[in-house]
């Protein structure tokens, strides 16, 4: 069954932007933004004590500049 929504023109008119061909429907459109939502799980406490440590090397000032990551892969 087919439904109708209303939507401001500058929303249709950004569905339009995202279509990948003109012949797309906007439909399709829409799955493909459902798609990519965001994920909605829980992390777990290992993502979450990585993630803190993370940013605390962030703050410590334990980071690589690109160009000293590139030197260390040897990539040029």
């Amino acid at each position: 069954m087919d439904t109708t929504i209303q939507i401001d023109k500058k929303t249709r008119d950004k569905l339009k932007e995202l279509k990948i061909h003109p012949k797309e429907s906007y439909n399709n459109v829409v799955e493909r933004l459902l798609a990519l939502r965001i994920d909605e799980e829980e992390l777990s406490e290992e993502t979450i004590r990585d993630i803190e440590q993370s940013l605390e090397d962030v703050k410590a000032g334990r980071t690589l500049s690109m160009q000293e990551v590139k030197q260390r892969l040897k990539i040029k």
